[in-house]
């Protein structure tokens, strides 16, 4: 897993997930990530497949895959 601990406490997590092609598929992605516990930023990038993910601790991977699943794409992994 790919996640670093920023100065301000904060933990940053760029996760690869597959599928996205435009910005509504961002935004599905980005919406659906936003609502876990402890997220303060989500950041997908459809041309990259990347999702930067600022939270106040790690997230439990599973509950990032169930919300990249609820908006219909697949969570590959970490970057």
């Amino acid at each position: 897993m790919t996640s670093h601990t920023d100065t301000q406490g904060s933990v940053t997590t760029v996760y690869k997930v597959t599928g996205m092609s435009c910005g509504h598929c961002e935004g599905a992605v980005s919406g659906e990530i936003s609502q876990l516990p402890g997220v303060s930023s989500v950041t997908a990038v459809a041309s990259s497949g990347e999702v930067t993910v600022v939270s106040a601790a790690p997230l439990d991977e599973a509950a990032v895959r169930a919300a990249v699943d609820e908006a219909g794409f697949e969570l590959a992994g970490t970057v």
